[in-house]
């Protein structure tokens, strides 16, 4: 018999707990594996949607990656001339869903207000593609990206990663690669409540099983998609769960916001206080009540807007924007 401590969930901001309550008619807290296919087809992004009545343009570019041809969106200001901020953008989607469009509206307001310039990676997806093809494609892509900052407008000692959910692991993991490779130089990394450790045995992910979004049961499939057997077992690479790593050592200054209802909070917690102790720069955020993904998902809700505004700022004072 177990004799795990059980711990009550913390309770949802009460703004964002009326908008759960229509989301989860549409998205129920658990993903299970026969439920993948069925939401890649409902999570597909119209990019036109996406720039209706922005000054923000976009084109496709393709280059060789480890696994075949990899296609990039490029998203910059209709008036971008001076090089600057670039962002690689490595979407969300649990590992298993979610295409180069996904999460997408918070890099494309960071390309209006700091007229920086976004590229955005179609990684292979699990369970397809397992590790390490997704981390693998987000390298090259920061590779291809560093390659060619001058003909894309960025300014190399401005290049940062950032991705939210399985896109803010995966941005940890390639920041965590292109430490150990060498390059190429990244000038910060910003995780939103990325997904980071495969074990999925801290107390926030037993607290959220059954209710929010992406809740205890999604994690075990998205984790089970990408890692197969070799999940929870010493086979399991720090650039596919970086929460395993046991040197933060000599990374870029990182931002991470998580909120206090979802499952990664606590491993994300983790994530910052290992930064601290091996002597980086980390700024961390954990908001009251929020549920995984609530700032896209209610976007105008006051801890949505607050959540948005501390990314912005720290993005300005760590650049120098």
């Amino acid at each position: 018999m177990s004799t795990r401590k059980i711990h009550p969930a913390p309770p949802f901001d009460t703004e964002l707990a009326a908008v759960l309550a229509i989301v989860n008619e549409q998205l129920p807290p658990t993903v299970t594996p026969e439920m993948i296919e069925p939401l890649r087809a409902g999570f597909v992004t119209a990019v036109d949607e996406l720039l209706l009545d922005r000054p923000v343009s976009h084109r496709e570019e393709t280059f060789a990656g480890p696994g075949g041809d990899l296609i990039v969106s490029i998203f910059q200001r209709t008036d971008h001339t001076t090089a600057g901020l670039g962002i690689l953008h490595t979407h969300g989607g649990g590992m298993i869903i979610g295409d180069r469009f996904m999460g997408m509206e918070t890099m494309l307001a960071w390309v209006e207000e700091l007229d920086a310039v976004a590229v955005s990676v179609e990684y292979r997806l699990a369970p397809e593609h397992p590790d390490p093809a997704p981390v693998d494609d987000c390298y090259a892509s920061l590779v291809w990206t560093a390659e060619n900052a001058e003909r894309l407008g960025i300014d190399p000692a401005k290049l940062i990663i950032s991705g939210g959910s399985a896109g803010g692991g995966l941005a940890a993991g390639t920041t965590l690669m292109a430490r150990d490779r060498g390059g190429p130089a990244l000038a910060a990394q910003l995780l939103i409540y990325p997904m980071l450790d495969d074990r999925n045995q801290t107390v926030s992910s037993h607290q959220i099983d059954g209710t929010g979004v992406w809740d205890r049961g999604s994690n075990d499939t998205g984790w089970d998609a990408l890692l197969g057997d070799r999940r929870k077992t010493d086979q399991v690479s720090i650039y596919a769960a970086p929460a395993r790593a046991t040197d933060l050592s000599n990374l870029p200054p990182t931002f991470i916001d998580v909120g206090t209802s979802e499952v990664f909070r606590d491993e994300d917690v983790a994530y910052a206080s290992a930064i601290w102790a091996s002597g980086g720069h980390c700024e961390l955020h954990v908001w009251p009540g929020g549920f995984h993904g609530y700032d896209f998902m209610a976007p105008l809700a006051a801890l949505s807007v607050a959540t948005q505004d501390a990314r912005l700022n720290w993005l300005r004072r760590t650049l120098g924007l």
